[in-house]
C-alpha cells in the first residue's frame, strides 16, 4: 500500500464486514460481525469505508434515531494509515451523512476529543468505561427478586420509557439486544410501574452491559448485580454515566474498575436530550 496514494470513500457493504472486523481487532475494539450487521440493517446507506490501493483502511458508521438526532460511530483507521487525515475525512463524511437530521452525536475518547471540538462538537456529559474481570471477588449483595427476565411482551412499555430517557425511539435496537443476549435483559417493576431495565451484548473480548435505565439508584444497582450473577465467569464492561457519584462507587464495590473515560458530544441543535440522569449506562459508544 502506497502511503501517498489517493483515498476513496464508498458505501460499506456486507462483504466489507471481515475487513471491518480486522480494523476492530487492530484497535483492540470489542465489536463482532453481528454489531456491523446491525449498522447495515438499521441504516443500509449510512456507513462508509476508506480504500487505498484496493485495501480497506478505514470505516465510519451512522445511525439515525427518528428525525431527532443521528449517531456517529466506528471511526476506525488501519494503524499503518493513521496520522494521514483518513480519520478526519471519515468523520466529516459521517457528519455529512447526518446533514438532514440537524444534530449529530457521538462518544469521544480523550484522543479524539480535541478534534471533535475543532469540528464544532460540544460536550454533553462524561462517561467512564468500567471493567470487571472474571473471578474478581465482590462484596455479597442482597438478593434481587425484583429484577426479572425480560420478554418480548415487555418491549413496548420498555421502549416507551426508553424514548423519554434516550430522547428518541430505539425500539429496534432494544429488540436486537434482547434477541442477542437475553441473559442481560432484565427489568424491575413495583406497584405496576416500570422502575428500571437493562440490556447487554456479547463481544469479542468481553461482555458489554448497557443500557441500564432506572428511576432510582437502588434499582440500577440491583440490575447490575443481577447481570453479574448471570455471568460471573465472564469479563464485563459497562459504560457508566457520571451523573450519580454513588452509582460509580457502587460499581467499584461490585468489582468494576475504570478502564478509560469518554465524552458524550453533539453538533447542531440538540433539541431532544432526553433524561440523561436516568440513564446509568449507555449501549456503547458506537450505538449511543
Amino acid at each position: 500500500m502506497t502511503r501517498n496514494a489517493p483515498v476513496a470513500l464508498r458505501e460499506m457493504a456486507a462483504d466489507d464486514i471481515p475487513a471491518g472486523l480486522r480494523l476492530c481487532r487492530a484497535s483492540g475494539w470489542n465489536q463482532t460481525a453481528r454489531d456491523w450487521e446491525q449498522f447495515l440493517t438499521r441504516a443500509p446507506h449510512g456507513a462508509r469505508v476508506a480504500v487505498r490501493d484496493g485495501r480497506l483502511i478505514g470505516t465510519v458508521a451512522t445511525l439515525p434515531y427518528e428525525d431527532r438526532f443521528g449517531w456517529i460511530g466506528m471511526v476506525l483507521v488501519d494503524p499503518v494509515a493513521r496520522g494521514q487525515g483518513v480519520g478526519t475525512q471519515l468523520l466529516q463524511k459521517g457528519i455529512e451523512l447526518l446533514d438532514g437530521i440537524g444534530c449529530a452525536r457521538l462518544d469521544a475518547t480523550p484522543a479524539g476529543h480535541g478534534l471533535y471540538l475543532k469540528l464544532g462538537f460540544k460536550d454533553e456529559y462524561g462517561l467512564a468505561r468500567m471493567q470487571r474481570l472474571p473471578g474478581v471477588a465482590a462484596p455479597a449483595s442482597a438478593p434481587t427478586p425484583d429484577a426479572r427476565a425480560m420478554t418480548s411482551r415487555d418491549l413496548p412499555k420498555v421502549a416507551a420509557f426508553d424514548r423519554e430517557v434516550f430522547g428518541a425511539d430505539r425500539s429496534a435496537m432494544l429488540s436486537w439486544l434482547l434477541a442477542g443476549a437475553p441473559e442481560y435483559a432484565r427489568l424491575i417493576e413495583r406497584a405496576g410501574e416500570l422502575r428500571a431495565y437493562s440490556f447487554g451484548r456479547h463481544g469479542h473480548d468481553f461482555e458489554h452491559l448497557g443500557p441500564v435505565v432506572a428511576r432510582d439508584l437502588v434499582s440500577a444497582r440491583q440490575l447490575a448485580a443481577a447481570c453479574i450473577a448471570a455471568a460471573p465467569e465472564r469479563s464485563l464492561v459497562i459504560d457508566a454515566t457520571l451523573h450519580e457519584a454513588e452509582w460509580r462507587r457502587g460499581l467499584e464495590a461490585q468489582g468494576f474498575r475504570e478502564q478509560r473515560p469518554f465524552f458524550r458530544m453533539f453538533k447542531g441543535e440538540h433539541a431532544h436530550p432526553g433524561l440523561p440522569e436516568r440513564q446509568f449506562a449507555i449501549v456503547g459508544p458506537e450505538f449511543g
